[in-house]
C-alpha cells in the first residue's frame, strides 16, 4: 500500500512549490523542513546592499554576477542566500522546475544573521550544513550577533561530511580576503560591516 504513497522529501518539496507567502516573508527548506521567516532588518538590509553593490562593482561585466534573493536549488531543496555569486547567464543552470539556479553553478554564498535564535542558529549550523552538502566552494557568514560582530570564511567544502575543510571566523574591524572563485581577492572589512565592536 506505501508503494504508491510519495516520500516525504517529495510531498516538502511540492507544498513548498505551492506556497504563497505575504509580501515581506519567504520559504526555504532546510534540512528536510520548510521554514518561513520575515526578510531582514534595516541592519542585515545595509549591509546585504552595501556587499551586492560592491560585488556588482567587483565582479564587473565578467562571466559571473552578484544576485539577491534567488533560489537555490538542490536535491528537492530550496534556499535562498541573501547574497550569491553564479554566472551572468543563469538559463543554462536553471533547476528543471525553472524554480532557481542549481546550487552547481553557485561559486558563493553569503548570508547575513537576522537576529533571533532561531535564524541564527538556521544561518550558523543548518545552512553551513545544506551548503557544504551541495559542494558550494565558498560560504561567508556575517554576524551581528556573535561576539560583538564577526565574519566566518568557509571554504573547501566536504559534501559526504556536512562540513568545510577550512574555517576562517574574525571579528569586525578584521578584513576577509575570499581567496577563490570568481570574487577572488574581494574584501569584506569595515565598508561593509562596519568597524570592530564592544
Amino acid at each position: 500500500m506505501t508503494e504508491n504513497c510519495p516520500d516525504l522529501e517529495e510531498v516538502v518539496w511540492e507544498a513548498w512549490k505551492a506556497m504563497e507567502l505575504p509580501e515581506g516573508y519567504r520559504a526555504e527548506i532546510v534540512e528536510g523542513t520548510i521554514e518561513v521567516s520575515p526578510t531582514g532588518c534595516l541592519s542585515h538590509a545595509q549591509i546585504v546592499n552595501r556587499l551586492r553593490n560592491a560585488l556588482v562593482r567587483y565582479l564587473g561585466e565578467g562571466e559571473y554576477a552578484a544576485y539577491q534573493d534567488t533560489n537555490v536549488i538542490f536535491r528537492r531543496k530550496g534556499w535562498i542566500p541573501d547574497l550569491l555569486v553564479a554566472p551572468e547567464d543563469l538559463e543554462p543552470y536553471a533547476d528543471e522546475d525553472g524554480l532557481g539556479v542549481d546550487a552547481a553553478a553557485v561559486r558563493l554564498v553569503l548570508e547575513v544573521v537576522s537576529p533571533g535564535k532561531r535564524n541564527q542558529e538556521r544561518d550558523r549550523v543548518r545552512k553551513r550544513r545544506e551548503y557544504a552538502r551541495a559542494g558550494i566552494p565558498v560560504y561567508i557568514v556575517i554576524d551581528d550577533y556573535d561576539d560583538h560582530g564577526t565574519v566566518t570564511l568557509l571554504t573547501d567544502p566536504q559534501p559526504d561530511k556536512a562540513d568545510w575543510g577550512e574555517s576562517h571566523r574574525v571579528p569586525y574591524g578584521t578584513e576577509v580576503v575570499i581567496p577563490k572563485g570568481p570574487a577572488k581577492g574581494f574584501v569584506i572589512g569595515e565598508a561593509i560591516n562596519g568597524p570592530k565592536r564592544g
